[in-house]
């Protein structure tokens, strides 16, 4: 019989995906085909690296980076 893990929640604006835990935050930025230096990752409020591994149940939060000159 396999566990069933529960998916992580990924929230950009008004969009919602679900993916599976155990990607890095990098990772899940290219499995969502979004440019990894244009969003920054955040959990519970948390700002988290590119090498932070996403575990089951986490909610995660992408933030557009904006830069100006």
């Amino acid at each position: 019989m396999s566990e069933r893990q529960e998916n992580v929640k990924v929230v950009l604006r008004q969009q919602t995906w679900e993916v599976e835990p155990g990607l890095t935050a990098r990772q899940l930025l290219k499995r969502l085909n979004l440019n990894p230096e244009s969003y920054l990752v955040t959990r519970n409020g948390e700002l988290i690296s590119d090498d932070t591994v996403i575990q089951p149940g986490d909610t995660i939060r992408l933030v557009a980076v904006i830069s100006g000159g």
